[in-house]
């Protein structure tokens, strides 16, 4: 077997000290078009309370969401991670909904739905409401898709082609 080269300290701190530029520029680039952290709590807090209204999917939420404030909080993390490359949001999302029986794609298709319906409510940039939409569709692809790979194998490689675009 082959060791990959050790890396010298000075290519770990370029390395990093890149990441960090990125990060910071993402994070510019996204408060520049109204996606600040204001912006990010006041999305989620909106969709969760469209969330907990919708006959679809308050169910699934309610029997595993016991303490909204906890699960609030964990998401603003999460789009500011996503948004911004924060990198304060650890977890693995994938795995979370890969348990939950009966996942299919009515319930992304309504997540998006009214995911893309907060995000035109509270819109104050269109590149905003581009950029985030173009996020939680890929999110929404991600998930179902791993969910039907498991179910029918390969087959369920396609299985977010038809989910809405905002």
């Amino acid at each position: 077997m082959i060791s990959p080269a050790p890396v010298s300290r000075e290519a770990e701190f370029d390395a990093r000290a890149f990441a960090l530029r990125r990060r910071a520029e993402k994070k510019v680039a996204a408060e520049n078009i109204g996606v600040d952290a204001d912006f990010i709590d006041q999305m989620v807090e909106s969709f969760y309370t469209a969330i907990r209204g919708d006959d679809l999917l308050a169910p699934i939420f309610a029997e595993r969401v016991h303490d909204w404030p906890v699960h609030l909080a964990r998401m603003k993390g999460f789009w500011r991670s996503v948004l911004y490359n924060s990198g304060e949001f650890s977890g693995n999302p994938m795995l979370k909904h890969l348990a939950i029986p009966g996942l299919e794609l009515a319930h992304f298709v309504r997540w998006l739905d009214l995911f893309y319906a907060t995000l035109r409510r509270l819109e104050s940039h269109p590149q905003a409401t581009g950029l985030i939409a173009g996020r939680a569709r890929m999110i929404a692809d991600s998930l179902l898709t791993a969910i039907e790979i498991r179910r029918s194998g390969l087959a369920g490689g396609r299985a977010g082609k038809d989910l809405p675009h905002a």
